[in-house]
This record gives C-alpha cells, structure tokens and sequence, in this order.
C-alpha cells in the first residue's frame, strides 16, 4: 500500500489501513502523523535518509505466503529469519512492514531497525523510546492476527550497533491499541493538531521546514496591522473557525505550562533550497537523458551535462524540447521545469503532483469568497509593498523628505481602508510617487544613460521596463511553483482576479517582494555596469533583452534569491528563495485556521 491522503467527510468513508510507520509518527507528534497520513506532506532530511540506508540491510522482502506462514506456525529455527514481512489486518485497521522475524529459543522475535540511539534509564542503561517501543508491539499485534505468537521484540539502534529489548506485555500492547484508536480519530476529524512548544523532538523532525513550530505558535498568537475584528464578514469568518483556534490556543497554554520550567529551545532556522537550476535558451536546443545524467544538445551535440539530483528546476526559454524520457526523470526526482516565451514571459510549468493541502484549499475556497477574508489580506500586502518601496528608495535614491513622508502616510493608510477600490488606489497613488523618483536609484554607465519616463509594459518600450517586465514574470514563476508545492491554489487570489492561465494568488504573494527583489536586480544590473544597449533588441513588438543579455540577467538574479535577509518577526537569516516559501506557508496556515492574520514580509 503507498500512503495517501485521507478525507472521511464526517465518517461517512471507512479509512484505509494505517501502515505502522504512522502510528510510531503519531506517537513521536500527532501533528507530524497529520501532515504525512492525512495531508500526505513530506519532507526529507538528513534523519530520514540516514534511515533509508540503516535499512537496506534488512529490505529485501520475503513474502508471507502459505511456506512462510507455516514457518512461523510451526517455530523458526533458532537463528533463522525472514526480512521485510509485509502484514495486514483488517480487524485492526493496520498495515506494516516487520523489519526481521526471527528464531529465538522460546519462539519468535520481532525486531525493528532505527538509526539513531537508544535512551538511557536512571540507571544509565539502554532503553527503547516510547515510539520505537509500541512500533514493536504493533508489528507483533499484526503478526498475532496471522497466528504467530511473538514472544520479544527488539529495537537495534544503529548508532550504539546494538539491540536493545523491549517486552511485549499486555500493557504495551494495550498503549498501542489506544494510540491507533486516537490517530483514527484525528484523521476522521480533518483537524490538525497544534504545534509543539519549545519541544525538543522538534530539532530533529523532517516536517519542521513545514511545521514551523515556533512560528506557527507565535503566528497563532498574534493580531497584525491589517486585523480588523469590527469587519462582519472577518467576524463571521472568526466564528467559523473559533472551535478550531480555541484548541489550538488551549494546547500552546497547555504546553507553555508544562514546559515553563524547562529553557526555551533554540530551534534552527527554516532550512533553505539545495540543487540548481539549468537555464536553457539557445533554439532548437533539446534536454535528453542518458542514464542518471540530463543531457543539453543541439544537433545531437551534447554541450552540458549534469546529475537529475543535483537540479532542482530548468528555465526553458522559445523552442526548447525535452524528449519523454527527460520528462519522466523530471517528474520523478521533483524537477520543475518553466517555460517562457523568447522575450521572457512566463507560459506555465511542468511540475509534480501538488501537496495534498485539502484543508488550505478548503480555506482558500471558501475564505477568498468572503470580501472581508479578501480586503484583510490584501490590505497587509499593499501596506508590506510601500513600505518596502519606500525602504528602497531611502537606501538607493535622493529623494525629498515630502515624497517618503507621503509614502508613509499611504502606508499606514492602507491598514484602515474600508473596501477593495479604496485600497487599490491607495496602492497606486504610492505606485506613482515611487516611480515618479525611481529614476534616482539609477546611476548609469559611462556615455550611456538609462532612460526612463515612467513605467510602461505590454510590451515594454524601453531597457528599464524591459527589465522590471522579466523580473515581475521570474517572481510570478517563482511563487506559483512555491503555492504549488505547500498546497494552495496558484490561480485564486484575494486581490487580482481569477482570469484563465493567471496565477491570481502568485501575483497577489509577490506584491511584497516586488521591490526587494525584482526591482533590486534591475537597479543591481544598471549600476554596476553589467548591461549596456548591446545586450537590449527593440522592435515594434517592444525591448527585450537578448540572449547575451539574459546571462548576466540570470546571475543578478539568483544572486539576488540567494541573498540573505532578516525575518522581521523572528530574526533568523535566510536566502529570499526561502523566505518566498515561509510567507507561502504562513497564509497557508491562516486559510487552515491556525493564524490569526496574514503577516506580510518588510525590511528595515
């Protein structure tokens, strides 16, 4: 059985079986069985794949067929053993994989391989963990229903390259028949469980660049700028979800009480993206496979190679092929692979099946048709995107004291605004103070001069433009791959309107690093002399870079998704490639019911 994404809409559909595996996530956190069992979200770390190679050993599978069967009916042999037995009860809605059966001189043994190490007793000896334990006793339960009477089970933890025993009593067996009734009744009732407060079993979870502990706990807590509780419909919205939050808060204050003696934990940062990303944009080129290495050539000469694993996207840009076999290894390794036109607008991505995400897209469905929901969240982002406007101009530009005045005001004027059409012309009238000076950020190169008059696109007229047009497409690409991957709709926003092939939702997340990002590259590349006007073509379609101009294009970018800033709320650094991901996931969790409001991202 592969893992999948359950949704008993109210008990009414009977849940498959629950592997193991699950039932021992469960244990270690409700919250980390929830994602993976219910939401079908992973994430791998260095534990997780440290685990995969621990078990190599012991995954060459034998099936339990009748001989097998008969074997352990009638007592293995001391010594003997049958490896990756896969089990299934109906009675107990359970499925596993036992790791070893084997022969013991009173009858047979379970043991189950992990790779890190046993705890320590008061006494200083080895014992299993709780979770490793009942793991244990849950394979044995599942061998019970096949007619096989386990006698021990052992836990061999590779770190100390040693067993160690776990008894398999009633009791034990009682506590795994509890938590199995209990992970039943969380994935029955759709409603994820609270984070862990200052836990340290948080340190070395592999969903924690999901969960976000720490944050979602502070996130769950705190009112923005934005929140206005006198809005009916924001008022309703709260009422529909206060049993939710109320659990929520009610767990966090249950934790901070149980935990208040202990020292706060230091948790690690969010870590960032690993792999590169293979831009392509000469015509006619072609991306094949040979074996574990993707191919570029033209004309059947091959010009780069690379590992599928060490990519983690490719830029296609005009008449690009990819032959089936590329697709297939793309698809399979999680390769996301954009297309855009030759003059760099972006077209669409071939991507992975999504994150389950059913409680987000649930939220987002029915939250985004609310204006209230709408105007709170739109509301943040625009007052996120001046202040960063203004930031960037203070940093990079010689403008008048009444201009960031002005743009302050608006700023702060954009948190009270009382509908839609009021917002948006209060993000406009910003919109042009901050082009009205941004050719003071512009310093030039030599003879020749950037000209600008203003902003301008469809098509852009002018090199400026022309760079600002490529990079608000290059972030559009980058947040509709992001709201993709933490399961959210890219095409329905709060703030732009559903239209056919635009990610509404993309465009409304990018407001915020608009300046930060796309803008600072365009500055970056103009003032460091890195462009001139032999890298633009101008034609009655518009101005566009061309293919010598885009290199030094994607350098400035990456570079700048590379740079690490400052969470304004949390103070960890990270690259902006991440932080895009961190506000993803944050309204990921205000449209699931776990934040409060929508905080948007600013810079000092």
């Amino acid at each position: 059985m592969t893992d999948g994404p359950i949704q008993t809409q109210g008990g009414l559909e009977p849940q498959p079986p629950m592997p193991v595996r699950r039932l021992h996530n469960f244990i270690y956190c409700p919250r980390l069985f929830y994602f993976q069992w219910v939401e079908n979200i992973f994430q791998e770390n260095a534990d997780t794949v440290a685990g995969s190679r621990v078990h190599r050993n012991v995954d060459e599978p034998s099936k339990f067929d009748v001989e097998k069967n008969k074997a352990l009916t009638d007592a293995l042999p001391t010594g003997a053993a049958l490896r990756s037995l896969r089990l299934e009860s109906e009675s107990l809605g359970l499925v596993g994989v036992v790791d070893i059966v084997e022969g013991g001189p009173d009858g047979a043994e379970v043991i189950d391989y992990k790779k890190g190490s046993a705890r320590r007793d008061t006494e200083g000896d080895r014992i299993a963990k709780e979770p490793d334990a009942l793991q244990v006793a849950a394979h044995a339960l599942l061998l019970r229903e096949h007619g096989v009477n386990p006698v021990r089970g052992w836990v061999y933890y590779a770190a100390d390259k040693r067993r160690v025993p776990v008894e398999l009593t009633d009791e034990l067996f009682s506590r795994v028949r509890t938590a199995l009734d209990e992970a039943k009744a969380i994935a029955a009732a759709s409603k994820c469980p609270p984070p862990l407060k200052n836990d340290v079993r948080c340190l070395y979870c592999s969903a924690y660049p999901i969960c976000l502990p720490n944050e979602s706990n502070w996130w769950a807590r705190q009112g923005g700028p934005a929140a206005d509780p006198g809005q009916m419909e924001f008022s309703f919205i709260a009422q529909t979800r206060d049993e939710l939050r109320g659990e929520i808060l009610d767990a966090i204050d249950f934790a901070a009480e149980s935990t208040e003696k202990r020292p706060t934990l230091q948790a690690p940062r969010p870590p960032g993206d690993d792999g590169e990303v293979l831009v392509v944009q000469t015509a006619g080129a072609q991306i094949g496979q040979r074996g574990d290495e993707l191919v570029v050539s033209i004309k059947g000469q091959a010009l780069r190679k690379l590992p599928g694993r060490q990519l983690r996207a490719i830029y296609c840009y005009g008449a690009i092929q990819l032959t089936a076999q590329a697709v297939e290894s793309c698809l399979e390794l999680g390769i996301d692979v954009a297309y855009f036109s030759p003059a760099g607008r972006f077209l669409g991505m071939l991507t992975t099946l999504p994150a389950s995400g059913i409680d987000a897209r649930r939220g987002q469905y029915r939250l985004f048709d609310l204006p209230g929901a709408r105007l709170q969240l739109a509301r943040e982002v625009v007052r996120a995107k001046i202040h960063n406007q203004r930031v960037m101009l203070m940093r990079n530009g010689d403008v008048p004291d009444r201009v960031t005045g002005a743009m302050a005001g608006l700023r702060d004027s954009a948190c009270m605004a009382r509908d839609m059409n009021s917002l948006l012309g209060i993000e406009g009238a910003a919109a042009s103070l901050y082009f009205e000076q941004f050719a003071s950020m512009l310093k030039g190169r030599g003879d020749w001069k950037f000209d600008w008059s203003g902003r301008n696109r469809r098509p852009p007229r002018d090199p400026v433009n022309a760079l600002l047009s490529l990079g608000y497409s290059m972030l559009a690409k980058e947040l509709t791959g992001v709201c993709c991957a933490v399961g959210l709709d890219p095409f329905l926003g709060f703030m732009h309107q559903p239209r056919y092939g635009r990610p509404a939702l993309a465009l409304d997340l990018m407001e915020e690093f608009r300046p930060l990002i796309a803008d600072s590259v365009a500055i970056s590349l103009i003032n460091r002399g890195e462009l001139g006007p032999e890298d633009f073509l101008k034609s009655a379609a518009g101005t566009f870079l061309n293919d010598k101009g885009r290199r030094p294009f994607w350098e400035a970018w990456f570079r700048r998704l590379d740079t690490e800033v400052s969470h304004p709320e949390f103070g960890y650094k990270m690259a902006y490639r991440r932080m895009l991901e961190v506000q993803a996931r944050q309204l990921w969790r205000f449209v699931r019911g776990e934040a409060l409001n929508y905080h948007g991202f600013v810079t000092r």
